[in-house]
């Protein structure tokens, strides 16, 4: 058993390992774009995020549960899962990697490059409303927060050694939907640690709210439909 410091620590690594592939592949397309070589699009951005949440659940999954998201921790809460003081922490520790990762890219970056870009900031496209907005994150959390219950949670899905692998594609799906809608964010802390260090807050409660929202969704009906035999410890 794994104690709370070290807990926190892989939720803090996994989440800067998140945002370090969220925001430095969009700056990465963008540098390729600036220097006309051919860029990976929203392809590579949604491969990028996927396979960096596919190793850190499956190399520190066993350590903390593999959250490196408000929006999952705050399922473990409301299914009881997850005390509160923990979760406060897991929240803290993973706005605090997401914080890192993205100053760490905005020092090391040239800013002609990731200011074009707000160092990936998630936004709403144009005519999107943050109503529409809110409903699209939280339908696109929804799948990712059931996903992590039906393969990391569920003792009879028999799926937990392959539970990184569903939950990278889970996410590579989502954005390849959402990305150009609202950046595919299905995590506060992937737009916060963005948004503070290239100090840009357009429509910013969209992606607590529908996150939130939907992780809590998915949470509580996978929690009341499959898991009635399987109560919290």
């Amino acid at each position: 058993m794994y104690n709370l410091p070290q807990k926190l620590a892989a939720e803090f690594i996994g989440t800067f390992a998140l945002i370090f592939a969220a925001s430095g592949s969009i700056c990465a397309d963008q540098y390729l774009r600036a220097s006309g070589s051919t860029s990976f699009g929203i392809l590579g951005v949604a491969v990028a995020q996927g396979l960096a949440i596919s190793l850190m659940v499956t190399s520190l999954g066993h350590v903390s549960g593999g959250h490196f998201n408000p929006a999952i921790s705050i399922g473990f809460w409301v299914t009881k899962r997850l005390g509160t003081l923990d979760t406060v922490l897991y929240w803290l520790a993973q706005i605090l990697g997401g914080l890192s990762a993205a100053y760490f890219l905005a020092a090391v970056i040239p800013d002609s490059v990731w200011r074009p870009v707000g160092l990936g900031v998630t936004s709403l496209a144009p005519d999107f409303t943050r109503l529409h907005g809110m409903m699209l994150e939280a339908l696109l959390t929804f799948f990712l927060v059931f996903v992590v219950f039906a393969t990391a949670v569920d003792d009879k899905g028999a799926f937990s050694k392959i539970a990184g692998f569903a939950i990278g594609l889970t996410i590579t799906l989502d954005i390849l939907v959402g990305g150009p809608f609202t950046g595919g964010s299905m995590n506060p802390a992937r737009t916060f640690g963005p948004a503070l260090a290239a100090s840009q807050w357009a429509n910013h409660g969209v992606y607590w709210v529908g996150p939130l929202f939907g992780g809590i969704l998915a949470a509580v009906l996978y929690d009341r439909l499959f898991l009635r035999d399987q109560p919290p410890a």
